[in-house]
C-alpha cells in the first residue's frame, strides 16, 4: 500500500484542479481534435485528479527521500570530521 504523503486540503486542490483541467482540455478537444497539445494536458489532468484520489505525489516523495539522503550525508561528514578545528558560528 502506497503511504500518504500529502495532507487533505492538497489533495482537495489537487482533485480540483485536475478535473478543471480535464473538463476544459476536453471541450476544447472536442472542437479542435487535431491539437495534440490538448491531449497532454488531459492526461496532465487526469494524473492530478490520481494523485489527489490517493493522497500520494511521487514528486513530493522525491524530494523527501533527497531531503533526508541530505541531512544523512550532512551528519556523517560533522561526524567524520577530527580536525580538531572549531568552526566559526556567529549564532
Amino acid at each position: 500500500m502506497i503511504k500518504p504523503n500529502i495532507g487533505i486540503v492538497n489533495a482537495l486542490i489537487r482533485i480540483t484542479v485536475g478535473l478543471t483541467l480535464v473538463t476544459v482540455a476536453g471541450a476544447k478537444y472536442s472542437k479542435k481534435p487535431w491539437r495534440e497539445s490538448l491531449l497532454l494536458i488531459i492526461m496532465l489532468g487526469a494524473m492530478k485528479v490520481g494523485e489527489g484520489i490517493l493522497r500520494f505525489c511521487p514528486v513530493t516523495l522525491m524530494f523527501q527521500r533527497a531531503a533526508e539522503s541530505k541531512e544523512e550525508s550532512g551528519f556523517q561528514s560533522e561526524a567524520n570530521s577530527s580536525t580538531g578545528k572549531d568552526t566559526y558560528n556567529p549564532s
